[in-house]
């Protein structure tokens, strides 16, 4: 097993630890049977995941010489999972996803507890809003994980303005993508634009630069360059690699049923490739089925066929090749330690790689 995966299984226990110690901490406030259903969901939906946006986190600090064991940064960077958490849950309930890592998503789970005791009112409102209160718990947490993590308040400084602006592009890229679906029509740079800010620039690009500044003690010129030419190679390529799991991933790994992004209508690049290569044939049966909540196993085949027949899905595979050599390129002059610039060529291949 080479080194930086050693390392990787060490920063999941690192984050799993601190994500624990951080949640009992919280636990007195949930003694009320009443709410203690909100931290128990926080607990489940904060235990799975591959801890990608840390990992990227930590090797940006030890590129710049930042100590290996520090438990403070692990701490800091595990509060990136509870900003990743809450944008998982409130996805859920733009998109209306019924399953998330292979459990119920968290409206549908306090859907199910309304349902269950029997209370007045519609049980689908209370578990969207339920998912909403704990979703904004999850963004509030990030913050509070993040300024007490126990890093030195003048590197804390120095970073937070960069960790604010991060969460600022998330939920301007959860916006910009309920405006792709709504306006219906899209191409590839606009939904590589959402993909940046939804996904890209806070999944590598950001967590890297955060890394980099907590440990250099504040932002300096190479450090933008570098999470520009190689962090946002490869969070384009992340989110590639994610759309094309929406569409062919087998749900034992994406944790939901197969095909689900096109029942949720979402307009990825994978779909604008299609729609700019079809006929308009192929192109009618894109805007016809793309976001029908009921769309049969033999419509999401349909569609899958078209992705297919279009090019888009092996145009969507160069990219993801080609996003992830400049990223690899970017590293070869990088003033990254080396045991840094290992183990972000690693990260690149591993957050790209095909797993379906």
């Amino acid at each position: 097993m080479p080194a930086s995966a050693a390392m990787l299984d060490t920063i999941r226990s690192e984050v799993d630890r601190s994500l624990r110690t951080f949640l009992d901490r919280q636990r007195p406030a949930f003694g009320s049977p009443e709410i203690a259903p909100l931290l128990a969901a926080a607990e489940d939906f904060l235990s799975g995941g591959k801890r990608l946006r840390p990992a990227f986190c930590y090797w940006g600090w030890r590129g710049a010489g930042g100590a290996a064991d520090d438990p403070a940064l692990f701490c800091a960077a595990a509060s990136l999972e509870l900003l990743q958490a809450s944008a998982l849950v409130h996805d859920d309930v733009m998109d209306a996803s019924d399953l998330r890592r292979g459990m119920p998503s968290a409206h549908r789970r306090f859907q199910a507890m309304h349902e269950k005791e029997g209370w007045n009112g519609s049980a689908a409102q209370f578990g969207e809003s339920a998912a909403i209160l704990l979703g904004n718990l999850l963004l509030v947490w990030s913050g509070e994980m993040w300024r007490t993590s126990g890093l030195p308040a003048d590197a804390l400084g120095a970073a937070q303005p960069l960790y604010d602006h991060m969460r600022t592009e998330l939920m301007c890229g959860q916006y910009l993508d309920l405006l792709e679906q709504v306006r219906g029509v899209s191409t590839f740079d606009s939904a590589l634009r959402v993909a940046l800010f939804k996904s890209g620039k806070y999944s590598v690009e950001q967590p890297l630069r955060l890394g980099l500044v907590l440990a250099s003690g504040g932002p300096e010129p190479w450090i933008d360059r570098f999470c520009e030419e190689y962090g946002r190679s490869v969070g384009i390529a992340f989110q590639l690699r994610d759309d094309i799991l929406g569409v062919f991933g087998d749900p034992a790994e994406t944790g939901k049923p197969a095909g689900d992004d096109l029942r949720e209508g979402k307009r990825t690049m994978l779909i604008a490739r299609a729609l700019a290569a079809a006929s308009p044939a192929q192109a009618e049966e894109v805007r016809r089925t793309l976001g029908d909540p009921q769309l049969q196993e033999s419509g999401v085949e349909r569609l899958r066929r078209v992705i297919e027949e279009t090019g888009a899905l092996s145009a969507c595979e160069k990219l993801i090749d080609d996003y992830l050599a400049e990223a690899l390129r970017a590293l070869d002059g990088a003033p990254v330690t080396p045991e840094s610039r290992a183990a972000l060529a690693d990260l690149a291949v591993a957050a790209t790689a095909r797993r379906t």
